[in-house]
């Protein structure tokens, strides 16, 4: 009875399995048919299921370089993407139609918003660093538009749009009374809390060094590892060049350059480049 029971219970339980078989091989046949009818359908239509179209298409207007319908503002707006971006051939002075525009950008809200943007992302990669505890890791910092700002002055000259005049610049340099950034003194401090080496790399003369570690001092920027001024004999190099050999100079002296900050592209361009680099906006001048 035991053997009798046993096979029947074994026959019952192929049966169903041969049945769920049967089951999934006919419910898969139906839906490989079903598919291959949408399929037909789709490329009778003359669709595509992939790629998607687009929900949104680009806009559409006048070619590049009419512009009748771009608002001056959108035009400039424009033009300063492409000087952050630098995409623009070397330029000396602000467009005379983008004046109103850089006036507003730097005097408002936007301005401030984009610095303490660069500030919080350059934060974020700072803790993220492994300094390494040798006191070899170093950041560095350019100090005009960078560190401090020289706004009082270019609110005299234009906001840019009139030609740089290093006579008069140096006068207002001279006066020490550039105010900090905010945003780039918090990260100025959280940088050496974490224990990397500051360098202050300007295009500054020698001969203003005085003037500007007390204008720093007075700001709020008490401490720093070096700072580099440049010397009668860099004074006929681009900037690119006259930085690129001060950060080859602080690598051959043993430390790593994990961080730079500068508002120019000649800040964080050419050689000795740093592990990350952070661009500060400034559409007022361009420095090659």
């Amino acid at each position: 009875m035991g053997r009798h029971g046993s096979a029947g219970r074994g026959g019952l339980q192929l049966h169903l399995f041969l049945a769920a078989t049967a089951m999934l091989l006919l419910l898969l046949e139906s839906v490989a048919v079903a598919a291959e009818k949408v399929e037909a359908a789709v490329v009778e239509d003359g669709a595509h299921l992939l790629p998607r179209p687009l929900v949104i298409e680009l806009p559409t207007g006048p070619a590049a370089g009419e512009g009748e319908e771009v608002p001056v503002e959108v035009r400039c707006a424009s033009w300063r993407l492409a000087g952050e971006a630098n995409n623009l051939a070397p330029w000396s002075a602000v467009p005379e139609e983008c004046a109103a525009y850089v006036r507003g950008y730097v005097t408002g809200v936007a301005y401030r918003s984009d610095l303490e943007e660069v500030a919080r992302e350059a934060s974020t990669y700072a803790r993220a660093a492994r300094v390494a505890g040798d006191g070899r890791d170093a950041w560095v910092f350019d100090v005009d538009e960078t560190l401090l700002s020289n706004l009082p002055y270019y609110a005299e000259h234009g906001y840019g749009l009139e030609l740089f005049d290093h006579r008069e610049f140096d006068k207002w340099v001279e006066r020490g009374e550039a105010p900090a950034i905010p945003s780039s003194l918090k990260l100025y401090k959280e940088v050496r809390d974490l224990g990397f080496k500051t360098f202050l790399l300007t295009g500054r003369s020698e001969g203003h060094q005085g003037v500007t570690v007390d204008n720093l001092k007075k700001q709020g920027y008490h401490e720093w590892d070096k700072l580099i001024l440049r010397a009668p004999a860099d004074r006929k190099k681009t900037a690119t060049i006259y930085k690129s050999e001060k950060r080859k100079e602080m690598e051959e002296e043993g430390y790593r350059i994990l961080g730079n900050s500068g508002d120019q592209w000649s800040d964080l361009l050419g050689y000795s480049t740093s592990a990350r680099s952070f661009k500060l906006p400034n559409p007022m001048y361009y420095i090659p």
